[in-house]
């Protein structure tokens, strides 16, 4: 673990909400002997009700948060994705809607439904299932202030419908499920959890000698130690949440695509021997770490997606794999830099800062290669343009 840079100093209100947190978290350690797994502390830390990172009234998005998404940096993002949305409308006749999971501010939703308005290519309904009532309740607000001729078609869920047609969709929400910790040195086999010691949240490992989480963490220890030091102990993240999640969704969908915007890697490079210390990362007001113990509940705890172990999952759920790329293509593919034309260039005032948010969205050096997107789908036959160029499914 690294040393943690300066951050900004919260406030007393924020630092008794993190407190309280920690009491919970203690409780939860207490009841289950001393130590919990790392998955058990992520979800308590990001979901735990009304005092989890996502369940708090915190600003989390933009300027005033710790992150800034690409819908928040540009409505050109929503606006480039409406074309691959209304593609994918089109197989559905009137039946086609559009499901969001964790809509953030809103902003992703309302740029889709304005644009897909102009396209003439809106769905019967927009559903967005959002854990955090906040959230919820600021997406609704955007949505009466910004386009209350819009509002009516939009819905919020509580749960997963049993059944759905037309587009699934999901930008940065594979990074904040939780995820399992491993470690191993050799053969020995860890899982890396929680205990509190000396006052202090702090790390500790136990054996792992069976069930699901043991068996995935045995193939990745066969395939890393090939080309790992002896004695080196290598740490790294599992995702079975995120790999159960595309499972329901397949089990959902009748007809349709799931679009999923997130960074992350196939597995090769995901899980390279050189990759030792794995990819948990912090946020906080805009300042990244990695320490998780720092201010629960105050900040964003993400990891890298394993799209390898999505993809299997997904096609054992009888989803098609419908392509894999970087944001760059697929942005590119879906016609961004068409949309950015429309604004002339010599509307420098306007155009400029158009530009700038193009360039963070697509270059190699900001978004445009760490985020990938992957589709899949049940009878979408058409292939969609988001992945027309570049696609990378030979690296999953």
């Amino acid at each position: 673990m690294q040393p943690i840079p300066p951050l900004p100093v919260p406030g007393e209100t924020s630092v008794q909400h993190s407190l309280a947190l920690k009491q919970l978290i203690l409780a939860e350690l207490a009841a289950a002997g001393g130590w919990i797994s790392f998955e058990h502390y992520m979800r308590l830390v990001l979901y735990a009700p009304g005092r989890g990172y996502y369940s708090g009234g915190a600003a989390k998005f933009g300027l005033e948060g710790d992150f800034v998404t690409g819908p928040e940096i540009s409505s050109l993002f929503g606006r480039a994705l409406a074309r691959q949305a209304a593609q994918v409308l089109e197989t559905q006749d009137s039946d086609g809607s559009i499901l969001e999971f964790g809509a953030g501010t809103g902003k992703l939703a309302l740029d889709l439904l304005l644009e897909l308005e102009r396209l003439g290519r809106l769905p019967r309904e927009y559903f967005i299932l959002e854990v955090s009532g906040d959230l919820q309740q600021r997406q609704r607000r955007l949505f009466e202030k910004s386009a209350p001729h819009l509002a009516s078609r939009v819905v919020w869920l509580e749960h997963l419908p049993f059944e759905f047609n037309g587009l699934m969709l999901a930008n940065e929400v594979l990074d904040a499920m939780p995820v399992h910790l491993v470690a191993w040195s050799g053969s020995h086999l860890f899982e890396r959890g929680v205990t509190f010691d000396r006052d202090k949240l702090t790390w500790s490992d136990r054996p792992l000698v069976e069930g699901e989480l043991f068996a995935a963490t045995l193939e990745l220890n066969a395939r890393i130690n090939s080309g790992a030091a002896h004695g080196d102990t290598y740490v790294t993240e599992i995702g079975l949440a995120a790999q159960r999640f595309i499972f329901s969704l397949g089990n959902i969908l009748q007809h349709g695509a799931i679009i999923l915007i997130d960074y992350g890697f196939g597995r090769d490079e995901y899980y390279h021997p050189q990759r030792s210390r794995g990819t948990l990362m912090c946020h906080y007001r805009h300042h990244a770490h990695d320490d998780p113990f720092y201010l629960p509940g105050l900040q964003d705890i993400t990891s890298h997606v394993d799209f390898s172990a999505v993809t299997e999952r997904a096609t054992r759920a009888g989803l098609k794999l419908l392509g894999y790329t970087t944001q760059a293509n697929f942005l590119i593919n879906c016609g961004i830099t068409g949309i950015l034309a429309q604004t002339p260039a010599e509307n420098a005032k306007d155009y400029l800062p158009l530009a700038n948010q193009v360039q963070k969205l697509v270059s190699p050096a900001e978004m445009g290669e760490l985020f990938k997107v992957i589709g899949f789908g049940k009878y979408v036959d058409l292939p969609l343009i988001g992945f027309a160029r570049g696609d990378k499914s030979r690296l999953l």
